[in-house]
């Protein structure tokens, strides 16, 4: 068959086209352009550094057809190779570029082992072209995704790992830092999450070149809580979105549509939220082999450092994680922070965090003085403004909180006496302190700063320097039945009636004997109680003049209650009894009687901190925890249990809403927030935009004001006045070019005009 106007040979695009569909038709055709690149190869190695236009098409399109004759093109992709490992800088860009697609292509179609074609891309990083750079660093990532997408491939990364940690002590900086970002964003994907691959990373912050150890240092500073969407997830949720939203752009705009589309992606994310198992991720500085000698080390390396301030405190924040991650001990870190610890210093709320965080329970507690007092001793002193106060306060209250020992009582004495300022941001920085140690060790306060005592309180112990709380039971559990696992809701109710029951039964009603009168003193004990709830609640608490006026109010209050109304034994009779006005000896007995009231309270609280009650308790909740297995329900009940205990013992009202902080200042994670530092309560001025604002919000709830209607009949003709107003303007032009107020002359001339026409109308009469 004769082929008329045969212009394969020319046209490669044709070409390749028909090998893909029959290449044994057009072998003849192949192996031409075939040897055609071998000749064409051989005279570019001559000079490498040129461009041949021949030689760029026909590797791309030996590339492409390469599945179709992998007998004949076996040596192909070495060749290619070899010419990029004699030649790696002094090619010519485009040419680079074009070996380089031409291999990523064999590559993807399984024809290349991807430990040779990475280890040469490794090198290639070398280069001088960042656009190659870029392109080489996405195909790296992307192929090793692919090649541990089914399965961990454990022998090639382990080749892999090996050849970056070769490349990070490259003396090419630029390659380094490649292979150091391709490291970071493979942990960061998850697919090289293990412990060698964050060795390596640690390693870098050693390095001596700035670039490389800023990125390892940014790395460990980074946390891994959240979860990256997979890429298949996210382009479905983003086609999903994108439909909705282009029916949104051509429809009517309407808040309607707007609600829709806040609704759509509220959707898919709580669906994809709940399609993904829990990912537990632990953070890179947990995956550190020997986090004492890396932090001794990188510690040495700070010391000898001339960089600048801020790549200081980033090694000063990676080495504070690290003590109070892995609780080391490092004790020249602390005076080497003290130099920072000033108020005119750069950042100083971070060198703060710093002391904060790199503050745990093993810690000896002499160590940290030193930080305790130069903070006191620099911030927290009058000369100093009301914010530094603050800060250095909620300073103190963090490495209090992970150091409890490094306090003594007389500082901290000191420190809660700041809770009268009348500066607010201190008053409450000092008040955070007072909580505190309510809850980790009341017995440094002062006994009337303690607090009114709770169930928690006394099963609470406070631990020596060095000793571990080990319990063998659910702490809460005797909450839950021991013999019924499925307790029937009749039974509660029974239960909770019983308690109600027991609650009345703790009124006490006094008379006196002497004047034969009754003396109804709950209402009394209802303030007492909420007087002393007013001291648990962080109110300041006065001296012993002050109980007295307290208990004469109370008195009174008792005075007025007692003038109500009394029920008969039958119930039948209801009458109206007026008291006189007490005696000075009269009341002085009723102060006794309310002192009496407050001592017997007291020792009902003192029983609930029993030692075999204590005991009893511990001995259900063992018994509890090692009988059943336990379900959410119960650990619900056991929560609430738990926060119950919190509450204070008399279950009386309380005036005053606890602060969150205190919640805050308990549970709180690995690594402490600058905003817990930085936290400062300031009255704000009261601008001319926040008056706006305020102004603004007041009429929100107001009806806009409407002119009532002049007519009483609205369907009523309009006057000619209204009707003008529709008019167009060239209509009453004239009518209103006359209204103007004329100028003196202007009336001489009209006068003298009008005159004139009088005159004439004279002559012809």
């Amino acid at each position: 068959m004769v082929r008329h106007n045969n212009q394969l040979p020319t046209n490669l695009p044709q070409l390749q086209n028909l090998l893909k569909r029959d290449p044994a038709s057009y072998k003849d055709e192949f192996m031409q352009q075939h040897r055609h690149y071998n000749s064409t190869r051989m005279v570019f190695e001559m000079k490498p550094d040129q461009y041949n236009k021949d030689l760029d098409d026909l590797v791309m399109f030996l590339a492409q057809v390469s599945h179709c004759f992998p007998e004949d093109l076996k040596e192909y992709p070495q060749e290619l190779m070899d010419i990029l490992q004699r030649h790696p800088t002094t090619l010519h860009p485009d040419m680079r570029k074009t070996f380089c697609r031409a291999l990523i292509l064999l590559r993807n179609k399984n024809l290349i082992s991807p430990t040779s074609l990475l280890t040469l891309f490794f090198q290639l990083l070398r280069c001088p072209d960042k656009e190659l750079r870029a392109f080489l660093k996405n195909h790296i990532i992307t192929d090793i995704k692919n090649v541990n997408s089914k399965s961990k491939n454990i022998k090639l990364n382990n080749v892999l790992q090996n050849f970056m940690f070769a490349m990070l002590k490259d003396s090419n900086i630029t390659a380094a830092k490649m292979s150091l970002d391709v490291m970071i964003d493979l942990y960061k994907k998850n697919i090289w999450n293990d412990q060698k691959t964050v060795n390596v990373i640690a390693t870098a912050c050693l390095s001596k070149t700035t670039k490389v150890m800023v990125t390892a240092l940014q790395f460990f500073m980074g946390s891994d809580e959240k979860q990256e969407d997979s890429d298949s997830e996210a382009e479905n949720e983003n086609v999903i979105i994108r439909e909705v939203g282009m029916a949104a752009r051509v429809n009517k705009k309407s808040r309607k549509r707007e609600k829709q589309m806040e609704k759509v992606k509220k959707t898919l994310k709580k669906r994809n939220n709940s399609k993904k198992a829990p990912v537990f991720n632990f953070s890179a500085i947990h995956l550190i082999r020997d986090p004492q000698s890396f932090a001794e080390q990188l510690f040495k390396h700070v010391e000898g450092m001339n960089e600048r301030f801020e790549v200081k405190v980033m090694a000063l924040d990676v080495i504070s994680r690290l003590i109070g991650t892995h609780q080391l001990f490092i004790f020249n870190f602390y005076p080497y922070l003290n130099r920072f610890l000033q108020p005119h210093q750069r950042d100083v709320t971070k060198m703060l965090l710093f002391a904060a965080q790199a503050s745990h329970e093993l810690l000896p507690p002499d160590v940290l003085e030193s930080v305790v007092s130069a903070i006191v001793s620099n911030f927290v002193t009058e000369r100093n403004s009301a914010e530094v106060m603050a800060v250095g306060l909620n300073a103190i209250r963090e490495i209090c909180a992970r150091c409890p020992l490094v306090m003594n009582a007389e500082l901290l004495r000191e420190l809660i006496e700041y809770r009268t300022s009348k500066q607010k941001s201190v008053m409450m920085a000092s008040r955070s302190i007072l909580q505190l140690y309510r809850v980790i060790n009341p017995e440094m306060l002062p006994r009337k700063e303690r607090g009114r005592p709770t169930e928690a309180m006394s099963e609470l112990t406070i631990k020596a320097y060095g000793a571990v709380d080990a319990k063998d039971y659910i702490p809460g559990a005797e909450a839950l039945n021991p013999d019924d696992e499925n307790a029937n809701p009749d039974d509660e109710k029974d239960e909770s009636a019983d308690d109600d029951e027991s609650d009345d039964d703790g009124w006490v009603d006094v008379s006196h004997s002497d004047d034969g009168e009754e003396v109804d003193t709950d209402s009394e004990v209802e303030d007492n109680d909420e007087d002393d709830e007013e001291v648990d609640s962080g109110e300041e608490e006065g001296s012993d003049e002050q109980d007295s006026d307290e208990e004469d109010s109370d008195d009174e209050d008792g005075d007025e209650d007692s003038d109500s109304e009394e029920e008969s034994e039958d119930g039948d009779t209801v009458e109206k009894r007026v008291r006189r006005p007490l005696t000075k000896q009269e009341k002085k007995k009723q102060k006794r009687i309310n002192k009496d009231l407050k001592r017997s309270r007291k020792k009902t609280v003192a029983a609930a901190e029993d030692p075999s009650v204590i005991e009893e308790r511990k001995i259900k909740a063992a018994a509890v925890s090692l009988s059943r297995i336990l379900t959410d329900k119960d650990f619900a009940k056991i929560d609430a249990a738990q926060v119950k205990k919190q509450l204070d013992a008399s279950k009386a009202r309380q005036k005053r809403k606890i602060a969150d902080d205190l919640d805050d200042t308990i549970k709180r994670g690995e690594l402490v927030r600058l905003d817990d530092i930085e936290k400062v309560y300031k009255k704000r001025r009261h601008d001319k935009d926040s008056r706006l604002t305020t102004v603004l919000e007041g009429r929100a709830d107001r009806e806009k004001p409407t002119r009532k209607p002049k007519r009483q009949n609205p369907n009523a003709s309009t006057t000619n006045r209204e009707k003008s107003k529709n008019k167009n303007f060239m209509m009453l032009k004239q009518k209103a070019k006359g209204k103007h107020k004329r100028s003196f002359k202007d009336k001489q001339i009209a006068l003298r005009n009008a005159l004139l026409k009088q005159k004439k109308m004279g002559l012809r009469k």
